[in-house]
């Protein structure tokens, strides 16, 4: 699968497939969530919840499979001999506007997770229409202490799974040991939000500017960092 990743991309620039294949899902997702976006305006909200689930489902689903194949990265081992700019220019623009794009990778995927468990705690109906819940959503660490390993039973056994049919792999153990990490750090988050915004209407409208915020931002230094890197500064990349 690496092998073919790195193929020569189908939009005429310099990049490999992979990065071809990753700035276009990027763009499609970010068009479905502004769409989403639109539809919370109307409040259309069975419209809305659906486009929504499926489109961050499946987006967990792509990059977490596009970046364990990538190797976590487009320069995360080429070095400077990806970027064919000047050290300066790498130095001062590019490395930051990438460690910017990865920390937003981070924090997208962490709300990702979060907001579709909060459309689900957050949601009513009221004559068969789907409608966002004036109630207070609150939890305890004791509760969220048993949902917790629950889930890490569950990893565990299919991480042991995959071991037994497959041998052991350090990369794989990585993805799930990050997979619980995501899950704690999305529990702390509950922790920490619940007492800001108890109000479940209020805290799934704040979130989800927030959240969308952060993939608009997120689609536009992945698309500067794509630019630079295999159009006004092609490097070495096979």
């Amino acid at each position: 699968m690496l092998e073919w990743l790195k193929q020569p991309g189908f939009f005429g620039t310099h990049a490999t497939l992979g990065a071809d294949i990753s700035q276009l899902m990027a763009t499609l997702f970010t068009g479905l969530f502004i769409i989403g976006w639109m539809q919370a305006r109307r409040r259309q909200a069975d419209a809305h919840h659906w486009l929504m689930l499926g489109g961050m489902v499946t987006m967990l689903v792509f990059f977490t499979n596009y970046y364990l194949f990538r190797q976590l990265g487009v320069l995360a081992v080429e070095g400077k001999e990806g970027f064919g700019g000047s050290q300066a220019l790498y130095d001062h623009v590019f490395i930051p506007l990438l460690t910017l794009h990865i920390l937003l990778v981070i924090i997208g995927l962490v709300m990702a997770v979060y907001m579709i468990v909060l459309g689900f705690r957050a949601q009513a109906f009221e004559q068969g229409k789907r409608r966002l819940g004036d109630v207070t959503l609150l939890t305890s660490w004791g509760k969220i202490g048993k949902i917790f390993g629950g889930i890490t039973a569950v990893i565990l056994l299919l991480f042991a799974s995959r071991v037994a049919s497959a041998g052991f792999s350090s990369r794989k153990l990585m993805v799930y040991l990050g997979l619980l990490l995501l899950i704690a750090i999305v529990f702390s988050v509950e922790i920490t939000i619940q007492r800001i915004w108890p109000n479940a209407e209020r805290r799934h409208r704040v979130l989800g500017r927030f959240t969308m915020i952060i993939y608009c931002v997120l689609f536009v230094t992945g698309s500067v960092t794509y630019t630079m890197l295999y159009i006004l500064y092609p490097g070495k990349i096979g």
